[in-house]
């Protein structure tokens, strides 16, 4: 496997700031900070600067910035426990905040001191990392300055689904270094589905031995005639491997929320323990091999349902220290519930309305019997369905009302919307035809950015149980590490700066055009995938006209160039670069075509933009 982060590169996103950018208030950070000065001068970093450390939990976050500076600058800086002249200094005493991921950041002639609690001094020195040049030179310039930060929200969050399609544990280790560079604090793990099951348990181990692997995979959108590879897949995390990761990422200051689906999207638990399917005979099943919802779900009328929920429960508790635990809730078909006689029986027995009450006895059950181990449980919207369980978190991602409804009736909700541009794996650019294959939708930069996780309609004294954002990554139509990174990177910046940053501060043009800018470009120097937003300044558009000039262009990327045709062939580095305005004649009842890519210094290209002329005169 292509490595895709080290450590020290996940860190260093946006690593560099240009001698003409040193007077810009932002000093190209992603999220923005809260408050910015800049103060004249340099601080430089060289062989004898010293690292220094109040406490041994500082010292773990000097650590890893010592490992990067070494890594990247050559620099293998000392550890002290006193800060002098000509130190960076990581200091939890001085902390100010009440805030656990509140840092200041204040940048002297002769000294950088972050000072904060565990996670702010992290969040400090990935700021601090931000500024340093991207030039590896045996002396470091950065800019004085003094930055006071803390997030808007709590719960800033990134999905990832195991399910479809599985990733190797390294992999995941550097998803969550991803996050953690932008500050993000929370990993979702979606570890079952219909299509798989990715998490050992031991107490049923045809979970993982059967349920994990599916017969083959189909090949292109499932909503067309797809085919098959005819191939197996499958794979799991051992308990072991669990462990790990989650010991990765506490390092990081990232929790890990597992997530396990019940009672819909449980094929391929239903696979491996057909018993626990609707009826007096059910299955057999097998794990899925498309995509999509499907009807049989976990029979709610059976007990050998919740004992077997109940024992993983059990088994994933131990490895997950999180407050969490994700029980999915969504896309629970009734169809087998409306035929079945338990699922009827527990229906009367239980004095209930309907299947939508029995989904709601389900997921109450299930949070009780968590509750009972010291955890709370998250669902998407669909717990709300027959009644909300009493201290359950929502997940809001069909839109912002499941978020409304939870919220004014008091309870916690987490902000994914679909709507909100929050789905990653949809399509980023304005035609399908040039993108990958996705199961759809739209998800740009620009709308990612523009989207405020606090819906308006939640009533100001509700607005404390609004948690904070996440964006999802569904995995059906990404199979590979390159399409993961290609998939998260740049629309990652955004989020961070949504959870991030207070609404008031954010500014399109800033964002775009200079600092997202400039990660990018950072980005351009490793061997990361990541998408090249297209060329700012025009959209696809048809002007009618005899004469037309495209002006204003600029490259989504920092260091990157424009390239245009007039022939309706797909430019490239071959091509005329843009330089300045365009005029464009166009001859009577002709058309012409002007597309423009940008190409960045690695030779990485973004889709393009295309620009109809059509001149109607006869």
């Amino acid at each position: 496997m292509k490595k895709l982060f080290s450590l020290a590169l996940a860190l260093s996103i946006g690593a560099a700031v240009f001698a003409q950018e040193k007077k810009d208030a932002t000093l190209n950070i992603v999220p923005l900070p809260q408050q910015v000065q800049i103060k004249n001068g340099t601080f430089k970093i060289n062989a004898n600067t010293k690292i220094a450390f109040d406490s041994e939990e500082d010292k773990k976050v000097a650590t890893l910035f010592q490992d990067f500076l070494k890594s990247n600058y050559s620099l293998n800086l000392s550890l002290v426990k006193s800060a002098s002249s000509n130190t960076i200094y990581f200091s939890s005493k001085n902390a100010k905040s009440t805030n656990a991921e509140a840092y200041e950041l204040n940048i002297s002639s002769d000294r950088a001191t972050i000072s904060g609690k565990a996670a702010g001094l992290f969040y400090g020195m990935q700021s601090l990392i931000q500024l340093l040049p991207v030039d590896k030179k045996a002396s470091i310039e950065i800019q004085q300055a003094s930055i006071q930060d803390e997030p808007r929200f709590a719960y800033r969050g990134l999905h990832l689904d195991v399910g479809r399609h599985f990733f190797p544990v390294e992999f995941v280790k550097k998803y969550i270094d991803i996050l953690a560079s932008y500050k993000l604090n929370t990993f979702h793990w979606h570890l079952t589905d219909d299509q798989g099951w990715r998490i050992e348990i031991k107490s049923h181990p045809k979970l993982t031995q059967i349920g994990g692997y599916r017969k083959q995979t189909l090949l292109g959108n499932y909503k067309t005639d797809g085919d098959y590879n005819n191939t197996p897949y499958g794979g799991f995390y051992t308990q072991d491997q669990i462990k790990e990761v989650v010991a990765y990422a506490k390092a990081k200051y990232v929790t890990i929320i597992p997530e396990i689906e019940m009672p819909g999207h449980a094929l391929a638990a239903l696979s491996a323990y057909p018993e626990l399917g609707c009826g007096d005979k059910p299955g057999p099943y097998t794990a899925a091999q498309t995509w999509g919802v499907f009807d049989d779900v976990f029979c709610a009328g059976k007990e050998e349902t919740f004992k077997l929920l109940e024992d993983v429960i059990d088994e994933v508790i131990p490895l997950f220290p999180s407050e969490y635990i994700h029980i999915g809730g969504d896309e629970c078909p009734k169809t087998k519930w409306k035929t079945c006689p338990f699922c009827q029986k527990r229906i009367k027995d239980n004095n209930l309305k309907d299947e939508h009450e029995l989904q709601s006895y389900f997921i109450q059950r299930m949070e009780k019997y968590i509750n009972s181990k010291g955890k709370r449980i998250i669902g998407w919207d669909e717990i709300l369905e027959g009644g909300l369980a009493p201290n359950a978190t929502v997940m809001s991602w069909s839109g912002n009302q499941g978020a409304i409804d939870a919220a004014n009736q008091g309870h916690d909700v987490i902000i994914t919307a679909n709507s909100y541009g929050l789905y990653f794996d949809h399509k980023q650019g304005p035609d399908q035809n040039r993108e990958p294959l996705s199961i759809g939708g739209l998800s740009t930069l620009s709308k990612v950015y523009s989207s405020d996780p606090m819906p308006s309609k939640i009533a100001e004294n509700n607005k404390k149980h609004v948690l904070g954002v996440q964006a999802n990554i569904w995995t059906e139509y990404i199979g590979s590490y390159n399409k993961v990174e290609i998939t998260v990177l740049q629309l990652v910046l955004a989020l961070s700066e949504i959870a991030w940053t207070q609404p008031e501060k954010k500014n399109w043009k800033n964002f775009s055009e200079q600092r997202a800018a400039n990660q990018l470009a950072k980005l351009d120097q490793t061997n990361t995938f990541y998408r090249v937003p297209e060329v700012y300044g025009i959209t696809d558009t048809t002007v009618y006209a005899s004469e037309y000039t495209i002006r204003g262009l600029k490259p989504s990327v920092e260091g990157a160039k424009i390239y245009y045709t007039l022939d309706n062939y797909d430019p490239s580095e071959l091509d005329l670069e843009y330089t300045g305005p365009v005029k464009i004649t166009v001859p009577n009842s002709k058309e012409r075509v002007f597309k423009a890519v940008v190409v960045t210094p690695s030779g990485k290209r973004s889709n393009y933009i295309r620009v109809n002329i059509i001149n109607t005169k006869k």
